[in-house]
């Protein structure tokens, strides 16, 4: 499959506002709230730091589009050749991660995401208290192998072994919390155990998202 970059996390961007289905204009999207006065900050968020709103419930129930960038912003996932992105060992571990999210997070849902050489796009769908084990949101649906991201397998750089990614991803990252930072996080945990176990990588991600 090849796709533009750019044009693909463009076309995310725009299926959150599809995907909402809420009672007032609070949902946030990677840190920023989602309304009509402020789409157009939305689509800038890739050419600044990411922004976090004071006092805002990070919990509620939504669509959250969400950009994780690697540590020094290193290509540790693979390389686009030819307009098609080639996950490595690394990379295919983070997708099985992700895909691994409402394993641990049972309130969660997920929609669209793609794995770059260094940074990974999703959109998280967190439901409402009441339906936590049941998740339906208007036009979200689960990500599968058959969606945004790629599949192809490209070598890790010399000198990092590249092992076998059956390895199922770390039972470890649930957490009782039900914010985006605490499902970005476990996430994170996920890659950078496998990563720092099996590679000569120590720093995996920068810090916030």
């Amino acid at each position: 499959m090849s796709f533009d970059p750019v044009d693909d996390a463009g076309r995310m961007v725009e299926r959150v506002w599809s995907n909402l289905r809420t009672t007032n204009d609070d949902t946030e999207a990677n840190g920023v709230a989602v309304n009509a006065k402020n789409r157009s900050s939305l689509r800038q968020h890739f050419h600044r730091r990411s922004i976090r709103l004071h006092g805002y419930d990070y919990g509620q129930a939504g669509a959250y589009f969400v950009t994780i960038v690697t540590h020094e912003r290193a290509c540790l996932f693979g390389q686009i050749v030819d307009g098609q992105m080639q996950l490595n060992a690394a990379g295919m571990v983070a997708h099985d991660c992700w895909l691994a999210i409402p394993d641990h997070f049972p309130f969660v849902e997920l929609d669209a995401h793609i794995i770059m050489p260094n940074h990974v796009h999703g959109i998280i769908v967190i439901a409402d208290d009441a339906n936590e084990n049941a998740t339906t949101v208007a036009g979200a649906g689960n990500t599968s192998d058959n969606g945004v991201g790629a599949k192809d397998f490209s070598p890790l750089p010399p000198g990092v072994p590249h092992l076998p990614t059956s390895a199922p991803p770390s039972q470890s990252f649930r957490s009782p919390s039900k914010t985006v930072g605490s499902i970005v996080r476990g996430f994170k945990i996920g890659v950078t155990k496998w990563v720092r176990t099996n590679t000569d990588v120590y720093a995996v991600w920068q810090r916030n998202y």
